[in-house]
């Protein structure tokens, strides 16, 4: 962003602006949310919602701060001076550490061409399970970064789809907020406060949401109250052409805030529910990087909208009706997912008592063996023998061996 400040055409700032600062970024928030998930576990919900709620400390102040640095510095300056702030992310990353101890690396002497035998030879590998190997291992390596098994896990596609639905009408209404007010007759830093009104709103219910889901009566089933989220949040946008003034959608700020808040802080904690932590850097990039699409193509179709009707109002009601439709989605199939997990589950533990019981019948038909092959090894006795006068014999005595 430093460099934007010095770009001399339009196609230099997307390179700036764009590229470089939106990769930054990039690296900034998913590393970061990653680690969130590896340190915290019992108050994970709290945690993502307290770490999430940064960003609208940035959004409340940012728009009013852009239009004072403009009107002061000029937009190199805006660049340059808002440039020097990021950079201040490089001191909160220093302070990330790694959980527990690093393993020491094993340094491998031997060629990977050969294997040294227990008498000290060398057992040469021939050619064609060389080769499986290292297809084997470059295959390993590459799902230890970006686990591909994961589309074939139900939870991971429902949240997938789910998202990439909701996706299309989530950011838009924040791009066009600000024009939509000056497009009312408001004037531009009124405007640009009902960002601020939205992000001081989102800042509060972050953590507030975290800390809802984290109790026991919603962390169970976590992933109906991110679908009531995000369907609420599409209810709002549909509500928002009634605002004709002002107050209205000051009215609106508070309630989109809130809702924005709720989906934010449990977008990334869902996804650690469904596929558990130890998939969960793959599932994140893998998620990020399908919805990228519709993340770059929402703006566009609501712009495209309002260049069309000359209304900003059926922008914001394309926004709601996505969000709706995601958020119905999202709460079906959801419940269809916890359904299917339960019979599942119920499955295994009928196998399980089956395998047991297997198991029990087995060894007791081993110990009937035993017993017997037991009492074959031992002394050998007489049957009893009866004649015409009775017995002959008046006790199973053994015989010589």
């Amino acid at each position: 962003m430093v460099s934007a400040a010095f770009c001399t055409s339009i196609f230099q700032l997307y390179i700036c602006a764009g590229f470089i600062t939106g990769l930054g970024l990039a690296l900034n928030l998913q590393p970061s949310v990653i680690i969130v998930g590896k340190y915290f576990l019992k108050r994970r919900p709290i945690a993502n919602g307290l770490a999430m709620a940064g960003s609208p400390v940035m959004l409340c102040t940012l728009a009013p701060l852009n239009q004072f640095l403009f009107d002061t510095f000029g937009w190199r300056g805006s660049f340059f001076i808002l440039g020097a702030i990021l950079m201040n992310c490089c001191v909160a990353g220093a302070l990330f550490r790694p959980i527990g101890p690093t393993p020491d690396r094993q340094i491998n002497k031997q060629p990977k061409e050969a294997q040294e035998n227990p008498e000290g030879g060398i057992a040469e590998m021939g050619d064609q399970d060389m080769e499986t190997k290292e297809d084997r291992d470059h295959c390993e390596n590459f799902n230890k970064y970006l686990d591909l098994s994961l589309f074939k896990h139900r939870g991971f596609l429902i949240y997938l789809i789910g998202n990439v639905i909701m996706f299309l009408g989530f950011f838009a209404p924040i791009v066009f907020l600000a024009p939509y007010a000056k497009h009312r007759g408001i004037d531009e830093y009124s405007a640009a406060f009902l960002l601020s009104i939205l992000a001081i709103v989102d800042m509060i219910a972050r953590p507030t949401t975290g800390l809802i889901a984290n109790s026991k009566w919603v962390r169970p089933r976590i992933q109906y109250f991110f679908s009531f989220s995000i369907a609420f949040n599409g209810v709002c946008h549909l509500l928002c052409p009634l605002a004709t003034s002002y107050l209205g959608l000051v009215i609106y700020s508070i309630f989109f805030g809130l809702a924005f808040g709720m989906v934010c802080a449990m977008l990334f904690e869902t996804l650690m529910d469904l596929v558990g932590a130890s998939r969960f850097t793959s599932a994140v990039g893998l998620v990020t990087i399908v919805e990228c699409c519709t993340i770059l193509l929402g703006p566009p179709i609501g712009g495209t909208l309002i260049d069309t009707f000359g209304d900003y109002k059926y922008m914001f009601i394309k926004c709601g009706a996505v969000m709706v439709l995601a958020g119905a989605f999202l709460f079906i199939m959801n419940y269809y997912n916890y359904r299917m997990l339960a019979k599942e589950e119920k499955k295994r533990k009928k196998e399980e008592k089956q395998k047991d019981y297997e198991h029990a019948r087995t060894e007791i038909e081993k110990g009937n063996l035993t017993v017997v092959e037991k009492m074959q090894d031992g002394n050998e006795t007489v049957p009893f023998k009866s004649d015409e006068n009775g017995l002959k014999n008046g006790a199973n005595l053994p015989t010589e061996a």
